[in-house]
Formats: structure tokens, C-alpha cells, sequence
């Protein structure tokens, strides 16, 4: 295959002799077809990474009212502050700019090489070839390594218990008041609670289905809650998403009942038919991601708990009391599907009472060694 044949290559993309109405756009919709193929090739995700990134290039032409050969790195500085404003409903975080970036980065380095033909395409059709808008002197450098909002932590254990009362709560008031819904704030309290009690993503969560329970041979009492495979874990850049299997820890078996209680009683009153889905939604298909979040939020504000606090925080809180449960590091990380113990370690903030404690045996270990020196 030559150089000029690789997928993403402009005349690819392009039809030659024909005559545009648009040509702008004509081109401007060829060049993110081609970047497009260019990362199916690399095996990317199509839901999961091109169609966000296609999606912001195409936020950002209609920010700027310009083409991608016409941006400038004054363009690329404004639509991030733009994003950032304080003037927006939602502002969007340090991370997210950073991501936001990177993301137009490879596009404009997908369109500035010139072995795709874009420089030349577009200087031959307007006069001008396009540059990068985003350099090391315009980004946002990476100065930590956990980034996310300082209202995004564990929750306490009594938080943990306020949640899950409010949940169960919800489904009370519900049924006094003699309103439909009743079952899905049911299935709203079995979720949140087995999100915290495995520490699944969110995604992880709404992909698991009935064929997903093992049994753990050394915990016969679980039954067939002894552990989930989750199979659809956080993926790497031109990866599958990846599995593991998250085991029940006695710390938190009191998910048995509650698994066992919406797969046995609550779950078949939706009428799932043959859906395999775990988490079934009003109208007999799977939960959507939004309705996964709403479910939090509606409960986080029944509970009185901060707005700050989202639903990935209870993966954030079974980790920490993991460790404080004291797990071994590499046991906590493999359950969360972590690869480095450095990325569970930016998830743990044990409590002053667990620190304490800590001290205090390791006052109690040096007294043991005082005592017992010659």
C-alpha cells in the first residue's frame, strides 16, 4: 500500500471533477470521514472515542464560523475558554479541557500531514493549508495527577447509610402516596447499592446481565452472587473493553439479599421478557447511562448530600473502605480493574478514624518492641 493509498488519504474521500455547491463544506465533511477511517483502522471506539471527537471538531467550526484550514491558535485558546466560562450552566472542568485538546490536536495533525493530502487539497482549492491551533505554550499543562473536582471524593460510611435509607425511603413515599414508580425506585436502590458494593463504573454497571453471577467456591454461602464478571471494564486507546471478575467481600454480603431480592421478586414485575439486562429499564430494555446518573442524583437529593457528589463517587468510597477494610493493595486494585496500584491510590481518602488507627497500632507494635529488647 503507497503512501498516498493509506486510510484516511484526502482523495479517498473526494470525488474528483465534481463541483461543490458548498465547497467549503464539502470539504470540511470529507476531511472527518477520512479521520474517521484513519481511527477504525487503529481499531478506536466508535461510540466511545471517534463520535465524541467528530463531534467536538464539529462544535468548534460552528464556535468559530470557520474551516479547519482557516483556524488559528487564537481560535483553539477561545473555544476553550469559551467551554470554560463561567457563564455557562456547566463549565467544564480542567480535565475535560485537556481532553478537549488533545482531541483537536489529532485532528489537526491528521489534517496538517501531508501524507492524507489535506495540505494540498486545501491550498489548491483555497489558497491556504491548515496548522496546528494547539502548541505547548497554549495548553493546560499537567501539573497533578488527579485533576477531578475537590467536591469529588468517598463518602463516609454514614453517607453511604443516608444514601441507601433515602433510596429505600423513596420507594416508601412513593407507595403512601399511591404514585406509579414504586419498582424503579426499587431498581434504583438495588443499583446504587451494588455500584458501591463492587465499585463498578457506570458502564460496568448498566452491561451487566443474569449470565454475569459466578459463584465463588471458597464463599458456597453467596450462592450465585459470590462474584460478577464484568465485562465491560474501562477500555485502553484501540482495545476491547476489558473484563475481570469482582468477587463479594463479607464486608458488604448484605448485597446478596438485596441481588436476590430484585432479581427474584421486583425485576420479573417489569416484564424483561427474554432481556438478559440486569438493570431493566420502565420500558422493558436496558438502563441508559443518563438514567443510571438520574437515579443518583435523584436519590443524592432526597438524601441532603452535596450536589458536588456524583455517582462515581461510590467507586471512589469502595475503594477507600476497601482499604480500610485493610485489603491488601493488589486485591483492591485488581476488583476495580485497575492496572497500576498509583491510579487506586488517587481514588483512597481514608478517614482521620482509620489513620488513627493506624498510629495506634504502630504505637502499640514499637511498645511490644520496647518491652521485649534486653
Amino acid at each position: 500500500m503507497g503512501e498516498t493509498e493509506i486510510p484516511g488519504a484526502a482523495h479517498l474521500v473526494l470525488t474528483d471533477g465534481v463541483v461543490h455547491l458548498e465547497p467549503e463544506q464539502a470539504v470540511f465533511e470529507a476531511m472527518l470521514a477520512g479521520w474517521e477511517r484513519q481511527q477504525r483502522t487503529r481499531f478506536l471506539s466508535d461510540e466511545g472515542t471517534i463520535a465524541p471527537r467528530l463531534s467536538l471538531v464539529r462544535r468548534m467550526a460552528e464556535f468559530t464560523n470557520s474551516y479547519p484550514w482557516q483556524w488559528e491558535p487564537a481560535d483553539g485558546e477561545d473555544f476553550i475558554v469559551h467551554l470554560r466560562s463561567s457563564v455557562r450552566r456547566k463549565p467544564i472542568v480542567v480535565s475535560t479541557a485537556r481532553s478537549y485538546e488533545m482531541s483537536i490536536c489529532l485532528f489537526m495533525e491528521y489534517v496538517t500531514d501531508s501524507r492524507y493530502g489535506w495540505p494540498a487539497q486545501c491550498w489548491d482549492r483555497f489558497s491556504v493549508v491548515p496548522q496546528q491551533v494547539f502548541h505547548e505554550g497554549n495548553t493546560i499543562a499537567h501539573a497533578a495527577d488527579f485533576e477531578g473536582g475537590p467536591g469529588r471524593r468517598p463518602l463516609t460510611y454514614d453517607e453511604v447509610q443516608t444514601l441507601f435509607d433515602a433510596a429505600d425511603g423513596r420507594v416508601e413515599q412513593i407507595r403512601k402516596l399511591g404514585r406509579k414508580g414504586s419498582l424503579t425506585a426499587l431498581r434504583d436502590a438495588a443499583l446504587l447499592k451494588t455500584v458501591y458494593a463492587y465499585g463498578l463504573r457506570r458502564r460496568e454497571a448498566r452491561g451487566l446481565d443474569l449470565s454475569d453471577r459466578r459463584r465463588a467456591p471458597k464463599a458456597a454461602q453467596y450462592g450465585q452472587y459470590g462474584a460478577w464478571f464484568v465485562r465491560w471494564g474501562k477500555a485502553s486507546k484501540g482495545s476491547p473493553p476489558k473484563r475481570r471478575t469482582v468477587l463479594t467481600v463479607p464486608e458488604m454480603d448484605w448485597i446478596v439479599d438485596v441481588l436476590d431480592h430484585w432479581v427474584e421478586e421486583v425485576r420479573p414485575l417489569m416484564k424483561p421478557g427474554a432481556l438478559t439486562a440486569l438493570w431493566v429499564s420502565e420500558r422493558a430494555g436496558r438502563m441508559s447511562l443518563r438514567s443510571i446518573n438520574d437515579a443518583f442524583e435523584q436519590v443524592r437529593q432526597a438524601a441532603g448530600l452535596p450536589v458536588e457528589l456524583d455517582l462515581h463517587c461510590l467507586r471512589h468510597s469502595y475503594v477507600t473502605h476497601l482499604v480500610e477494610f485493610d485489603y491488601p493493595e493488589r486485591f483492591v486494585s485488581e476488583q476495580v480493574g485497575h492496572r497500576y496500584a498509583s491510579t487506586t491510590a488517587i481514588y483512597t481518602g481514608v478517614s482521620d478514624e482509620y489513620r488513627t488507627r493506624l498510629i495506634r497500632r504502630a504505637l502499640q507494635s514499637r511498645d511490644t518492641l520496647w518491652k521485649g529488647a534486653p
